[in-house]
């Protein structure tokens, strides 16, 4: 087991005062059996929130009896793949990017990127900000608990197209790669440029959260924002993210739910937006005896998607993004790197990574 150092401490958190630091390692290396960087995961270290403040008895875990009040929490520091840069991460997303354009017949002809952004969207959405347990980082939709959940069905698609990828670059954590995954959909499907960063770590199956941490598609509005909210997502985060609706379909014998949401379903936009406000929406009942949004059109929307039409403060954002898809591809894309990145503590000295797609490196090629 490696052992807490000023220097790891300082690289994530920042500097302190030597006695606050020295007492937050004395903690931390009594208290904690965390293994920075290895394999086996972090779990249910012991934090001191705000730990520089103890020196100065302030913070809101400083109580006047002078105690430090402790809480239980997962800490889960990236450590990026070794020896690895940009130039590394930048064949990963070409390997993606090719086979997505040379596998187009998938799901009636729209490909992979839909379902590829899908799961990287469940691989990260079990995160819970109350522990800092879940999320992307230890990769655990590769195990049968969380790639079995009821809500996760098709997804299977999804990570049978990537085990190719993964066999070729095997250095690659499964987090990084399913996350990568959707930042490569979203980009070439004319979508905003995504950063990205490498780190999160393979942790072992014990580390797996429990099912029911994924959306249900049933709620109302009330439900959609206390959801959101174990992500830390405000109103203008929520409407943002579900933006990306756009892609895909729904299939009755994976979500109980059928249709796609526009008619151009490979390409990313904002006429998810466009077309909640201006279509004429029937609530009916599917061949699966679910309630689903229908138009003339052969469009549907799930009824946590119309909610956002319902409510007030949420129609705001809709109606901004539906005028405005530059706005729409710049929020999205901070709302989906939070998503991505949640529960995840990054060194300070941490790169960054914006990839060229397929498209701008030919035309670079040509230049």
């Amino acid at each position: 087991m490696q052992i807490y150092t000023y220097a790891h401490l300082q690289g994530v958190l920042g500097s302190c005062d030597v006695e606050g630091m020295a007492t937050l390692l004395n903690i931390l290396n009594k208290n904690s059996p965390f293994i920075i960087g290895a394999k086996t995961a972090a779990t249910n270290a012991t934090l001191i929130g705000n730990f520089c403040n103890i020196r100065n008895r302030s913070g809101p875990r400083f109580k006047s009896t002078g105690k430090i009040i402790m809480t239980a929490a997962t800490i889960h520091l990236a450590k990026k793949e070794n020896g690895k840069d940009l130039q590394d991460f930048q064949k990963v997303y070409n390997a993606i990017a090719k086979k997505l354009r040379d596998d187009k017949e998938y799901d009636d002809h729209t490909g992979y990127g839909p379902v590829l952004v899908r799961l990287s969207w469940h691989s990260s959405g079990t995160y819970d900000k109350r522990d800092n347990s879940g999320g992307s980082y230890g990769g655990t939709f590769r195990f049968k608990k969380e790639a079995n959940d009821p809500l996760s069905k098709g997804l299977k698609n999804a990570t049978d197209f990537l085990k190719p990828i993964f066999d070729e670059f095997p250095w690659i954590s499964h987090g990084d790669l399913y996350t990568l995954g959707g930042v490569t959909s979203i980009q070439e499907m004319q979508g905003p440029k995504i950063p990205w960063r490498p780190g999160r770590v393979d942790t072992d199956e014990s580390t797996t959260p429990d099912n029911g941490r994924l959306p249900e598609p049933y709620g109302d509005a009330h439900w959609v924002r206390n959801y959101y909210d174990r992500f830390g997502f405000n109103d203008q985060e929520v409407v943002a993210l579900l933006g990306a609706h756009i892609l895909g379909r729904t299939h009755l014998k994976n979500s109980g739910f059928d249709g796609p949401w526009d008619d151009d379903p490979d390409i990313f936009s904002n006429q998810f937006y466009a077309n909640l406000l201006n279509e004429d929406w029937k609530f009916e009942k599917n061949d699966a005896g679910n309630m689903q949004y229908d138009s003339k059109k052969g469009f549907m929307m799930l009824p946590t998607d119309y909610a956002l039409r319902q409510d007030p403060k949420y129609l705001t954002y809709v109606k901004k993004y539906a005028n405005d898809q530059d706005a729409f591809f710049e929020d999205f894309k901070n709302v989906y790197v939070k998503l991505l990145e949640n529960g995840i503590t990054f060194e300070k000295s941490s790169p960054t990574y914006v990839f060229k797609t397929l498209k701008e490196q030919k035309e670079f090629k040509k230049s």
